[in-house]
C-alpha cells in the first residue's frame, strides 16, 4: 500500500466486518483521497455535504477548522468563512489543500493542536473519531481550541449501518458508534449535543443503478427514520461552565486516648520513703 502507515490497532478494535488486518488500510491519506475520487466517493461526498450544509447553512465571518480528513467538505465554507484550516493527524498523513492555492492544511498531533485556546468558531470532525486511539483526549483538545459558543459537527459511522459493515469504503474501518455511544462520549468531554441527522442510506455498492438512485434512497430513509444510515451527523456546543464533580472530604477518626495504667493512691509517697 502506498502512503504513510496507519495507527497501531488498539486492543479490541476492528473493522465492523471483523477484519482486523485491514484496519489501517483506509486511514492512509492517499487512500482517502482516492476514495473520494471514485464514483462511490463522489456520491458520499455529495450526500454528506448536503447534511453538513443543512446543519451549518451560514459560516460567514467564522473560523472553520476541519480535523481528520475533512477537506472534501471544507470547500463548502472556504469562500464565505473568514478562515478555513485542515488539520490531519500524523498517523494518517497530509496532502496539500487546496491544491492550486496557498496551503491551508497541516500535519498535527491530534491531542496537541497548534492553536491557542478558544480560537475556532466551528470544528468539523470527519474520519477522525472512529480512527483515533483516544477519542476522549481528541474531544477535550477540540474543547480547548473551540471558542465560547462555538459549534462542533462530528461525522461518524453508524454502528447499525451497512457502510460500517463493508471494508470497501473508509467508513468500514475504525470504531463505529451508535447514537447513544456518541451522545455519552460528547457529554463526558464537556459538549452538549444539539442536533442530529443521518446520511448515506444508499448501500455502498458501486454500481450504476444504486448510484443513480442515491437521492431516492436518502429521501426514503429520512422519511422513514430508518436506522441503517451510513453515518451520524451530530452537532454539539461547548459547555463553558462544565460540571466539576465534588470531592468527598474524608474524615480522619482519632481514637480517644485513655491511660493504659492508672497510678495507685499513695504510690508516690512510698517512692519517697
Amino acid at each position: 500500500m502506498k502512503g504513510l502507515a496507519g495507527p497501531e490497532v488498539p486492543s479490541g478494535w476492528q473493522s465492523a466486518n471483523g477484519n482486523r488486518a485491514n484496519f489501517c488500510a483506509m486511514t492512509d491519506v492517499v487512500d482517502l483521497r482516492n476514495f473520494y475520487g471514485q464514483r462511490l466517493g463522489v456520491v458520499a461526498r455529495r450526500l454528506i455535504g448536503r447534511g453538513i450544509r443543512n446543519q451549518w447553512p451560514d459560516a460567514r465571518g467564522q473560523c472553520v477548522l476541519g480535523i481528520g480528513y475533512a477537506t472534501p467538505y471544507l470547500g463548502l465554507f472556504r469562500e464565505e468563512a473568514e478562515r478555513c484550516l485542515a488539520f490531519m493527524p500524523a498517523t494518517q498523513g497530509v496532502v496539500k489543500w487546496p491544491t492550486t492555492k496557498p496551503a491551508l492544511s497541516a500535519l498535527v498531533d491530534e491531542n496537541e493542536l497548534p492553536l491557542p485556546d478558544s480560537t475556532a468558531d466551528r470544528v468539523m470532525l470527519v474520519h477522525a473519531l472512529e480512527m483515533t486511539n483516544d477519542p476522549g483526549a481528541m474531544l477535550r483538545e477540540v474543547w480547548r481550541v473551540l471558542a465560547s459558543g462555538g459549534r462542533l459537527l462530528a461525522v461518524v459511522p453508524n454502528r447499525r449501518g451497512l457502510w460500517a459493515r463493508m471494508d470497501t469504503t473508509p467508513f468500514g474501518y475504525g470504531r463505529p458508534y451508535s447514537r447513544s455511544q456518541i451522545n455519552q462520549l460528547l457529554r463526558e468531554t464537556w459538549f452538549t449535543p444539539t442536533g442530529w441527522s443521518e446520511a448515506l442510506y444508499v448501500p455502498p455498492i458501486e454500481r450504476g443503478w444504486f448510484l443513480r438512485s442515491a437521492g431516492a434512497w436518502e429521501r426514503t430513509g429520512a422519511t422513514l427514520s430508518a436506522p441503517f444510515a451510513g453515518v451520524h451527523l451530530v452537532e454539539a456546543t461547548k459547555q463553558v461552565y462544565r460540571a466539576i464533580p465534588a470531592r468527598r472530604v474524608k474524615r480522619r477518626l482519632v481514637p480517644a486516648l485513655e491511660p493504659a495504667l492508672a497510678p495507685s493512691p499513695g504510690g508516690a509517697a512510698r517512692v519517697r520513703d
